[in-house]
This record gives structure tokens, sequence and C-alpha cells, in this order.
């Protein structure tokens, strides 16, 4: 049997290593292919998609507006936020519609974290970094307000700081529908046989991790910076749900509102309909 060796891309967090830990620890028979895990953060994977670097990855929705030639949307894997999502957190409280006058620290401009705040607020000042160095760099006067992403919309309280806005909120109360964050894309050059086998096998590891909770989230815990295992619990049960195994009808609807609607905002420079495997 020949060896078919793909690159998976995603990031170090408690989400994502739930979704693979059926294929990290070798608890499928994945046939021929053999995934090398690439672990880095989101901003890092969307630009690497952007080169077509990787076979398989992890990007936000707001990236794959500049990738949709080279990468088809899996319908498996997906981060949606259903009346939640990333925030904009500060030291004191503030109004949202203060938060133009502020400076705010961002995890990256391809995030859709951005994309979602640059709708709410329309232009603002920021400064990009590290989404593991927002919490800090916010608590230590570095910047005014941050958007965080990730673990951190569970831990801000512990710096001293508070929320200022949530974007699966607004997004909701704006359109009705949930924050489509991030998803799996995989390149449209590996062929539509090898697409839909891939697409098989993310799907039966997001469903092992279901069906062994307990031990995917134990597997999980080493990318669960300052959450307790309960909290890593909380986290995954955010961002792994129905709309990770299918976006359905209304995930799908979702990444369509939020590319037209960056469109028509200038965020996004050209119209992009998405297009999922399989349909």
């Amino acid at each position: 049997m020949t060896v078919c060796e793909l690159t998976l891309g995603h990031s170090p967090d408690p989400d994502d290593a739930f979704m693979f830990y059926a294929l990290a620890k070798g608890k499928l028979d994945t046939g021929e292919f053999r995934f090398r895990h690439i672990l880095q953060d989101i901003e890092t994977l969307n630009r690497r998609a952007m080169r077509e670097e990787l076979d398989i990855t992890a990007v936000s929705i707001h990236a794959y507006a500049y990738i949709h030639d080279k990468y088809a949307l899996l319908p498996c894997g997906a981060s949606i936020g259903d009346g939640y999502g990333p925030m904009v957190v500060a030291r004191e409280k503030i109004l949202p519609s203060d938060l133009c006058g502020k400076r705010i620290a961002v995890p990256g401009e391809w995030t859709t974290a951005f994309l979602g705040l640059r709708l709410c607020l329309g232009t603002f000042a920021y400064q990009v970094m590290s989404f593991d160095a927002i919490l800090d760099a916010v608590a230590q006067g570095e910047c005014d307000a941050g958007l965080i992403i990730h673990e951190g919309q569970l831990t801000y309280g512990s710096k001293g700081l508070v929320k200022i806005l949530d974007l699966g909120e607004w997004w909701k109360t704006e359109t009705g529908l949930p924050l489509p964050l991030g998803a799996n894309a995989i390149r449209r050059a590996l062929g539509p046989e090898c697409i839909e086998r891939v697409n098989g096998l993310l799907k039966a590891s997001i469903q092992y991790g279901l069906d062994h909770r307990r031990a995917a989230v134990f597997h999980s815990m080493p990318y669960a910076r300052d959450l307790d295992e309960n909290l890593a619990d909380q986290f995954v049960g955010m961002y792994v749900n129905d709309y990770t195994l299918d976006y359905g009808e209304t995930g799908r609807r979702a990444v369509v509102e939020l590319l037209d609607r960056g469109f028509q905002a200038g965020v996004i420079p050209q119209r992009v309909k998405p297009e999922f495997v399989g349909m």
C-alpha cells in the first residue's frame, strides 16, 4: 500500500485538539493516509493557506475570502458561536461606542474576530499581536482594549478585565444567525476522491471525540492555557457542537451572510461565494 502523507494544520487550543484527538492518537483506521499535525496560531495558518502550504488546515472564515480559489470548505470542523464569540475586553467598563477612540490589540487582520469588529465598529486603531499575549497587554496598559479569542473568553476576569463587547451576541442581534469563526479547508488540487475520503476521516475523528469526551478533553488539556479540566470541557462545548459535525443550512447561511457583509463594508475586496465539499 502506498502511503499518502498530508499536512494537517490546526490551532494549539482545546477545541482543535479535541477534534483531532482520534487522528493524533491513532484511534481510527486511516488506510493509506497519514496526517502530519502542524500546530500554529490561527493567523499563521491563515497566512500559510494563502501560500497554499498546507493540505488541510484550520482557517478563519475571513481568510477564506482570500483562498477560496485554492481551498474548499469541508462541511465538518467549523467553530461557530451561537450567541457568543470573540470579545473585546478592557481594564474599565466603557460603552462599545467609545471603542473607536481606543487602541485595540487584535489577534490578526485575517481573523474572523477582526472582520467582525470591523463590521461592528467600522475603522479603529489597532495593534496586531499573538492571541495569547493580548490579555496581559491590556492588563498592563500597553493597549486600551483587546480583542480576545480562544480560552481568553473564559479567563479574562482573572486578569482583572471586564467585557465591553461580545461579537457573537452582537452578530446574533444583527442577523439572527450564529457567528461562523473558523473552518477546516482542504486544497482543491488534492482531487475530489481524496477530498471526500479525507472529509470522512475528519468527521469520524470529531465524532470519536464526542463519543469519548472525557478522554478527548484530557488529551486537549496541554493546550488549555489557564483552564482546569471543567473549564476546558466548557470551552470545548462552546465550539465543538452540532455545527462542527456539519454546518447545516443555518451555518452555511451564516457564512454567506458574513462574507457578503464583509464585502459590502469594503473589508473584503471581492464578493465570495463559499463552496462546501459535497455540495
